[in-house]
């Protein structure tokens, strides 16, 4: 009766009641739920990175989540024999620490019940996983737990990856309703192809979200703090992080130990594999990706990131500079067994020049700079920003940490040298930053102390509340699921394609040497001009002899010759390339001098690529603003499809010139939806436009390549169409895909004012060959058929396509 009243004159009551009721019987449910067990098997337990970082990060993660929900057992394990892996193991565990802030007493205790959870294992035989298995489900079972999911930690080489991920597949997966979570450490790969090849084949036994591929940098607690600053001082960056603001960034770890003791990995590695494709190259991304609406979701974060790999720019051997202390080839003699005569071609060294294609860091130089044996052990990245003010006071009278007129700057600081701890400092002059209060707090000033030539107080300057060891954050990381720390095989494998031409480019360059430590001075000094590094002394002598007398690129110089009774120019790939376009430069420049205007047919394909980036980067006389830009062929794709010609033209060209775009021509393949289709009559439209603004349509330069088999454009031999009769432009098929194409006919080629022919690379020798003892058989070697009728026809061939 009185609870029917309280009803009747409150009517909120009744909710307010079925609320607490429900609360009451969730809690009684959550009670009665089994607690979740995770199980963490760390395979090549007894090893060093086991030693020196994994166990001391697990048992952090226990201290961290220990009584929050979910129980732990730990498993070390690795193919020492039982007995002896477990003394090993016992050893290391023996050894942990706990936090400043944990009592002796309770870090003893917390220490004991880690061990009793922590056993080691045996693991070699699929036998041995499925009994590994059968434990952690019997366990679970005894004690009344629900398996929330297993992490197996691969402390151990990549060539047993495969073995240990099919043993695991098949016979340790856990149950229905818990996660699996597959730690692999680096190196991930030698190269694309490699990683290619080890994703491929780890994708067999895993799903993409069950890998986490470790970049221990990522956990670095500066490193960490990138993407949450960015985030946290949105209203202050958003108008600086960018080319208009933004001068040059710079991504460095420097180290003083050499490789002694690790040169078997050394020489198949060096330092460019080492840390610029994975450590230096993931801060990159996090420095120039935008920066998604919610930093924390894992999701819009890598894909984020993936799009900031997309749009660097291909490095060229000009974009580096490789250095190698001098003592590196005794060592490698000495501990690989080589004989005296041996000099390894290894980089210790290098600083790459880094450029992004896209409109906010489109001509911001990125240099990404590591060593070995240097004069100070250093991890940072700087952010320099352009100093527009002007100050009429004397420097003695301006305020010290304040003025407009000192540099402006950014500076994440990883770690070691002057400062010795991780810190975020930003210029006073620029804008005070907002960091989490509960684990940053501000430095105190050292006076004395300067970095980068300006005293700590012209910095705000914060450091973490308590530093933590980056493993021991990833492993946490690993165990919340956050997979933005770690790098996916989509990431992975683009890192991959944008370092390896590089890599392969630079395969048989002698580095400069160093003597090592505060001997080496301005010895590795590096400058940029445009795309170019170079370093900035010349080096008078070798401090060790060179790797024999093998001749260099710079032993040739350009060669001149005749080819199929036509001029012929053949050099080194980047004389040759240098030389073809200030050729082209001469001839813009001639043909606006005297008729007004130039009009340039370029073909698609990867040779032309670097040509492109040379007259972007290097020409700046070129008279852009005159130019007519003309496509020699087309793929029958969208023009946004990378292959596209038009696309390869626009990213590696247009973007960085000013060619008025009423100037630029693109074949008409993709109309009403369609692609090439006959009726829509794209190759006669384009020919009518030829006609219409191009005298006698005759183009003043045709840029052309061959083919292995000889074709030239998308003029194939055999071909029905375009290598003889009246059509200027036609519809043709290659062999390869994608098979339609749309293309300048011979007969339209052969009225061009100059046609240059650009040759490279071995696999053209045989064709080159065949080509210049042949007559004009267009049919079978369309390029045979190229033969200007009152114009110049120009070969151009590196030494590789010419000579083998």
């Amino acid at each position: 009766m009185l609870a029917e009243l309280c009803f009747k004159r409150h009517p909120g009551f009744g909710r307010m009641l079925t609320v607490a009721v429900y609360m009451a019987l969730l809690g009684c449910l959550q009670a009665q739920e089994p607690q979740r067990h995770v199980s963490i098997i760390l395979l090549g337990a007894t090893g060093d990175l086991a030693k020196k970082y994994l166990w001391q990060g697990l048992f952090q993660l226990y201290l961290d989540e220990a009584g929050k929900g979910h129980s732990f057992s730990f498993h070390g394990a690795a193919l020492t024999a039982t007995k002896q892996g477990q003394e090993f193991m016992d050893k290391f565990l023996e050894s942990l620490s706990c936090p400043k802030d944990v009592a002796p007493g309770r870090c003893a205790e917390l220490k004991e019940q880690f061990q009793q959870r922590s056993q080691y294992r045996q693991l070699k035989t699929s036998e041995d996983y499925l009994a590994l298995s059968k434990a952690i489900e019997a366990l679970a079972q005894q004690e009344g737990l629900q398996e929330a999911g297993r992490v197996f930690y691969f402390s151990v080489p990549p060539f047993a990856y495969a073995d240990i991920a099919r043993n695991i597949n098949s016979s340790c997966r856990p149950g229905p309703g818990a996660w699996l979570r597959v730690v692999l450490e680096k190196p991930f790969g030698h190269d694309h192809l490699s990683a290619q090849q080890l994703a491929t084949e780890l994708g067999s036994f895993f799903q993409e979200e069950e890998m986490y591929r470790v970049d221990h940098y990522l956990g670095k607690q500066v490193v960490a703090q990138i993407l949450p600053f960015r985030d946290q001082n949105r209203k202050a960056l958003d108008g600086l992080w960018n080319r208009h603001h933004v001068e040059r960034v710079e991504i460095v770890m420097k180290e003083t130990v050499d490789a002694e003791g690790r040169t078997s990995f050394y020489e198949e590695y060096g330092v460019i594999r080492d840390v610029l494709q994975n450590h230096l190259t993931e801060i990159l991304t996090l420095v120039a990706m935008e920066l998604p609406h919610n930093v924390s979701s894992s999701e819009a974060v890598l894909q984020h990131k993936l799009q900031a790999f997309q749009a660097l720019r291909g490095l060229r051997k000009g974009s580096a500079v490789v250095g190698q202390y001098q003592a590196y080839s005794e060592q490698v003699r000495r501990e690989l067994h080589k004989p005296p005569s041996f000099h390894s071609l290894t980089p210790t060294f290098a600083g790459i020049l880094v450029h992004m294609d896209n409109l906010r860091w489109e001509g911001v130089p990125f240099i990404l700079m590591s060593g070995k044996a240097l004069d100070e052990r250093l991890g940072y990245v700087r952010i320099l920003f352009k100093n527009q003010a002007c100050c009429a006071q004397s420097e003695k009278h301006r305020a010290a940490d304040q003025s407009q007129c000192l540099p402006q700057q950014v500076l994440f600081y990883i770690g070691h040298g002057e400062l010795g701890s991780p810190a975020v400092l930003v210029s006073r002059n620029l804008f005070r930053p907002s960091l989490p209060s509960q684990s940053w707090q501000e430095l105190e000033d050292q006076p004395g102390l300067r970095l980068f030539g300006h005293p700590l107080s012209s910095y705000y300057a914060y450091r973490p509340v308590r530093e933590q060891d980056a493993y021991s954050i990833l492993i946490s990381h690993i165990f919340h699921g956050r997979k933005d720390y770690f790098i996916t095989t989509e990431n992975l494998l683009a890192s991959w394609a944008f370092w390896t031409p590089l890599l392969d480019s630079l395969a048989h360059e002698v580095p400069r040497v160093y003597p090592g430590g505060a001997a080496n001075g301005h010895l590795l000094d590096f400058e940029f001009s445009g795309s170019q590094l170079a370093f900035s002394q010349q080096q008078l002598e070798h401090l060790v002899p060179g790797p024999g007398s093998a001749p260099m690129p710079s032993d040739f110089q350009v060669l001149r010759a005749m080819y199929r009774e036509s001029p012929l120019v053949s050099a080194w790939p980047e004389e040759l390339i240098s030389k073809l376009a200030s050729d082209i430069e001469a001839t813009a420049v001639q043909a606006v001098r005297r008729f007004g205007q130039f009009h340039l047919a370029l073909s698609g394909g990867s040779s032309p690529i670097v040509l492109f980036q040379q007259l972007a980067m290097g020409h700046y006389g070129f008279p852009w603003a005159h130019t007519h830009l003309w496509l020699v062929d087309e793929r029958c794709v969208p023009p946004w499809d990378p292959d596209s010609n038009f696309q390869g033209l626009q990213t590696h060209l247009l973007q960085h010139v000013r060619v008025p775009y009423y100037n630029v021509h693109p074949m008409p393949v993709h109309l009403h939806q369609r692609l090439c289709a006959e009726e829509d009559q794209g190759a006669q439209a384009y020919a009518e436009e030829i006609s219409a603004l191009v005298t006698n349509s005759s183009f003043d330069l045709v840029l052309l390549g061959m083919g292995t088999d000889g074709h030239t454009a998308s003029l194939f031999p055999q071909s029905p169409t375009g290598l003889d009769g009246e059509q200027l432009v036609v519809l043709t098929k290659s062999p390869s895909k994608p098979h339609h194409r749309m293309s300048l006919s011979l007969p339209l080629i052969n009225r061009a004012k100059k046609v240059a022919v650009l040759v490279m690379g071995r696999l053209k020798r045989e064709i080159t060959m065949l080509v210049s003892r042949v007559g004009r058989e267009p049919k079978k070697w369309p390029i045979s058929g190229i033969l200007p009728a009152s114009g110049q026809l120009v070969w151009y061939m590196d030494y590789e396509a010419f000579l083998g």
